[in-house]
């Protein structure tokens, strides 16, 4: 039994880390250039069909073909000067090293080069964009998450407040005069000496010094004076 929960376990978190990798493998935003078009939370390759070359999004390296193999550089040569980025088409292509297959891309994309209508990222205002650093808008986005979590610090500094010290949160802290039972008498009043205040360590009580009731007092005289006739 103790073999198959523990296999059970295992399993779930195998599960939760396959999601995990999914998840993060097919989100890279803020990864890619503002250059880039927008519509794609995943890019590992651009094809540049009016150039025919690749530029690497986690790498961010272009590769193009020179002297008879290809070369991987941070920026494009000179000869490509004049080759607007923003402007120009890409073409997303999710596949390790695309140029190894080149014929085949540059035959299957032929007809897109020329083409500027794709709109990039640096002019989009999807916020969901504002998480790239290079975006126009990042720092108003970071500006605006900072006062959010501010705010939020601020209003659980205030719950935890000097006034609120020693208070739960169901009021458990609090004393409130306990309510009688059903069927339950009020008591008799309690004597407060003149300038006490409850609570300073007094005992509060029925005043000892108190002389009895004159009533009561001639209840007892009576029958003691019974109590003699009948013994003579």
């Amino acid at each position: 039994m103790r073999y198959f929960l523990s296999l059970i376990a295992a399993l779930f978190m195998l599960v939760s880390l396959e999601a995990q990798v999914h998840v993060s493998f097919h989100v890279n935003l803020g990864s890619q250039p503002v250059w880039g078009p927008t519509g794609n939370d995943y890019v590992e390759y651009y094809y540049l069909p009016d150039i025919d070359a690749y530029y690497s999004v986690p790498q961010h390296r272009f590769y193009y073909f020179e002297g008879g193999r290809w070369i991987g550089r941070a920026n494009l040569p000179p000869r490509y000067h004049d080759y607007d980025l923003y402007s120009s088409y890409k073409v997303v292509v999710n596949e390790q090293r695309p140029w190894r297959h080149n014929d085949n891309y540059r035959e299957k994309y032929s007809s897109y080069r020329g083409r500027h209508d794709q709109k990039p990222i640096r002019d989009s205002r999807d916020p969901k964009y504002f998480v790239n650093k290079n975006h126009p808008e990042h720092n108003n986005w970071m500006q605006q998450q900072r006062r959010g979590n501010g705010n939020h610090d601020l209003i659980n500094r205030g719950n935890a407040g000097p006034g609120n010290k020693g208070m739960r949160p169901d009021n458990r802290g609090a004393r409130p005069d306990r309510p009688m039972k059903p069927g339950q008498k009020a008591g008799p009043a309690q004597n407060v000496k003149p300038g006490a205040r409850q609570g300073q360590g007094q005992n509060i009580g029925p005043n000892k010094n108190a002389k009895p009731n004159n009533d009561k007092r001639s209840v007892i005289n009576r029958d003691k004076q019974n109590n003699d006739k009948d013994k003579r």
